[in-house]
């Protein structure tokens, strides 16, 4: 059987720190002991410092923030670490927090190329820092803009197979053979960081068969046989395999258990006793309520102006009273005052009016009226007629 030859810790990039770090994101289920290297931008975890292969890598681009976590550990001396990633947090626990500092700092500085200002470290550990953002600046200089970083390292796929599980040896075969109904082929990791390909057949009892699956250091997977088969993704070792034996092996895939009902623990206050209860399957789903129409203010409408228009009879009957009232006055005067000989009135010299209006020359007749009257209070009588006279033909009219 060929062998793949294992992969040197050379290929990856500039490692500017490492040291044992306790792993949990939100996909781990219990935290785990991992060497880590930070090389370049990216963390690579190993199971053992001596390992050769990662089984796991980081991409520190997708960084946020990087926190502390002030949580109490079982151990007294240990200190957390939180890294806020676009996908999800990762935790880490760290031996003590002057390695977690170095940790902070050496991220930090990476990613940001900068050494950061707010960490308690000593001078040297500060020149460190300054010597690998130097290095890191450097490198990136002589990767192509449009160059994928992770092309030149073994890409683990962050989306598994429904058929893997995490088990040993062992507990693969004991797995296939509790639940050899639902499938016989699971996908397994392995302490090296490959994987391994476990079937299960029924041939006089059962007859369990080990496939070992390699990284390429070129990307992709291929299945460690007499005739390697190369596979682009595990999805597509999982899709030869099945293919290949005409669908006698069906991969296991184990759903987790959900409940079919809504059920709740009901306590009673009178007697303190509990009780499961059931929701009922009828709820008629609360109605959301209509949005507010705000009210609408109707717009006045414009008052019509009042149109006042002249009425001549009424400026008429105006001139009248005002005339009534001058003559009564004039009256009144006569009576107080002795009386003289009456003259025959000289008649004033007209004026000529370069105005042919009729308006015009009312009003000046007018005028001459008034002028008379008060000279002259025999001509009261006769002008008093006159407008009379005139008022009436106008209104007529």
């Amino acid at each position: 059987m060929a062998k793949q030859p294992a992969r040197q810790r050379s290929q990856l990039p500039n490692c500017y720190y490492e040291g044992y770090l306790e792993k949990r994101s939100f996909k781990d289920k219990t935290s785990r002991k991992l060497w880590t290297c930070l090389c370049g931008n990216m963390l690579f975890f190993f199971n053992e410092k001596r390992d050769t292969n990662y089984i796991e890598k980081l991409d520190l681009s997708g960084l946020i923030s990087v926190t502390d976590d002030s949580s109490q550990d079982r151990k007294l001396h240990a200190a957390r670490l939180i890294l806020k990633m676009k996908d999800g947090n990762v935790k880490f626990t760290i031996p003590n927090t002057e390695a977690r500092e170095l940790w902070k700092g050496y991220i930090l500085s990476v990613t940001e190329l900068s050494v950061p200002s707010s960490l308690n470290l000593l001078p040297g550990q500060i020149h460190m820092l300054k010597e690998a953002v130097e290095k890191e600046k450097e490198r990136l200089k002589n990767v192509p803009p449009t160059a994928d970083t992770s092309s030149h390292y073994i890409s683990l796929q962050a989306d598994m197979p429904a058929c893997y599980h995490v088990v040993s040896r062992l507990e693969a075969e004991l797995l296939l053979e509790k639940e050899a109904k639902r499938g016989n082929l699971l996908l397994r990791p392995r302490n090296d960081g490959t994987f391994a390909v476990t079937t299960r057949q029924d041939h006089e009892g059962s007859i369990f068969k080990h496939y070992r699956v390699n990284r390429k250091h070129e990307g992709g997977f291929v299945i460690d046989v007499d005739n390697p088969v190369p596979c682009s993704t595990l999805h597509d070792v999982i899709n030869y395999l099945v293919e290949k034996t005409d669908g006698v092996l069906i991969p296991l895939i184990i759903e987790e258990p959900y409940e079919k009902n809504i059920s709740f623990i009901w306590s009673d206050n009178e007697n303190g006793e509990r009780s499961v209860q059931h929701a009922p399957s009828n709820l008629v789903l609360p109605s959301v309520p209509p949005k507010p129409v705000a009210p609408r203010i109707p717009t006045p409408e414009p008052v019509p102006a009042l149109v006042i228009e002249e009425d001549s009879c009424l400026y008429e009957m105006m001139e009248k009273d005002i005339e009534s009232e001058d003559s009564s006055a004039t009256s009144e005067l006569d009576k107080k005052t002795p009386k003289k000989a009456i003259l025959p009135p000289t008649p004033a010299p007209r004026k000529l009016t370069l105005s042919t209006s009729p308006s015009s020359s009312f009003s000046s007749t007018k005028s001459e009226l008034r002028l008379r009257t008060h000279s002259d209070p025999l001509a009261q009588t006769i002008t008093e007629l006159k407008l009379k006279l005139e008022q009436k033909a106008k209104c007529e009219q």
